[in-house]
C-alpha cells in the first residue's frame, strides 16, 4: 500500500511537472529558443502566490490567476528586452541572453527574499483510502494542471491568435507573407511560456517549501520531460511529465530517494542517444 501511495503522489506531481515543461517546450517549438530563465520564472511564480497569500490574505488558488497574468507580462518584457535582437542569431546568442536573464532574476530575488525557504501555510486536509493518504492540495494541483492544458489547447486550436502562433511556429516567413505580425506573436509565445512556468511555480508553492533557487530543480526536470515528450510538443510535455512523475513514484519503492535524479538524467541521456526527437517529437 505504501508503494501505491508513492505511485499516486508521483502521478499527481507529474501533471504539475508537465505544465512546467509545457512552458519550456512551447517557447522552443515556436521560437527555437531554449529558455534558461525558465527556472527563475517558476520560482517567481511560487513567490507571487506566496506574497498574495501572506500579504493580502488571498486564497492561493485564486492568486494563481494574478500570478499567471504577471508571468505573461514578464515574459513579453523579457522577449522585447533580451530576445528580440538575437532571435535571428545563432542559438548560442539566445542561450546567453536567457542565461543573463536567469542570473539577473536570481540576483534580484536573492536580494529581495534571501534564500530562506518559504511555504504557504494553507492546508485542505487529506483523503484517506484504507492506508493510502493523499493530500488534497496535490489533487487540486493536478486538476488545475489539466485545466491549464485544456485552456492552452483551446487557445492554440480555437482562437485566431492561437492559429497565428501555430502558423509562426510552422513557417515564420510564410506567416509574415500572410500579414501575421511575427515579432508580436513571438513576444506573445514567450509570454505564454512564462505564464505556464509561473502557474507551475504557484502550484508547486502549495505543495512544497521553496526559495528563489528552487526553480532550477524544476527547470532541469522540464528539460528531461521536454526531451522525453519531444521539444516543441506541448501535449507531449504533459505526457512526459506524467511519465517522470510515475518514475519518481516507482523508484523509492526499490531504491533510496537519492537515486531519483541519477535515473532521471540517465533516462535523459538515453533518449538523446536513441530517440533525440522524443516519443512525440516534432522534427524541425
Amino acid at each position: 500500500m505504501e508503494n501505491l501511495s508513492f505511485l499516486i503522489d508521483g502521478l499527481l506531481l507529474g501533471f504539475v511537472y508537465g505544465v512546467a515543461a509545457m512552458g519550456l517546450t512551447l517557447i522552443w517549438g515556436v521560437m527555437n529558443v531554449i529558455n534558461l530563465a525558465h527556472g527563475p520564472i517558476i520560482a517567481l511564480g511560487s513567490f507571487g502566490v506566496y506574497l498574495l497569500f501572506s500579504r493580502l490574505g488571498m486564497n492561493p488558488y485564486l492568486a494563481l490567476i494574478f500570478t499567471g497574468a504577471a508571468g505573461l507580462l514578464l515574459g513579453i518584457v523579457i522577449y522585447w528586452i533580451a530576445i528580440n535582437r538575437v532571435i535571428e542569431a545563432p542559438h548560442l546568442s539566445s542561450l546567453l541572453a536567457t542565461f543573463s536573464v536567469n542570473m539577473v532574476i536570481i540576483g534580484l530575488g536573492t536580494a529581495a527574499f534571501s534564500t530562506t525557504p518559504r511555504n504557504i501555510d494553507y492546508s485542505l486536509g487529506s483523503l484517506t483510502f484504507n492506508t493510502i493518504t493523499i493530500p488534497i492540495s496535490r489533487i487540486i494541483a493536478a486538476v488545475a494542471s489539466i485545466i491549464f492544458t485544456a485552456v492552452l489547447y483551446l487557445f492554440l486550436y480555437r482562437t485566431t491568435l492561437g492559429k497565428y502562433v501555430r502558423a509562426v511556429a510552422n513557417n515564420r516567413a510564410a506567416a509574415e507573407l500572410m500579414g501575421i505580425p511575427s515579432r508580436r506573436i513571438l513576444a506573445l509565445s514567450f509570454g505564454l511560456g512564462s505564464t505556464l512556468a509561473a502557474l507551475a511555480g504557484g502550484l508547486i508553492a502549495t505543495i512544497f517549501p521553496f526559495t528563489i533557487l528552487s526553480g532550477g530543480v524544476y527547470e532541469l526536470k522540464s528539460f528531461v520531460i521536454g526531451v522525453l515528450g519531444g521539444l516543441g510538443n506541448p501535449l507531449g510535455a504533459l505526457i512526459g511529465g506524467l511519465a517522470l512523475g510515475l518514475l519518481e513514484g516507482i523508484i523509492p519503492a526499490f531504491l533510496p530517494v537519492t537515486w531519483v535524479p541519477v535515473l532521471e538524467f540517465a533516462l535523459f541521456v538515453l533518449i538523446l542517444l536513441f530517440r533525440p526527437t522524443g516519443l512525440f517529437g516534432v522534427k524541425k
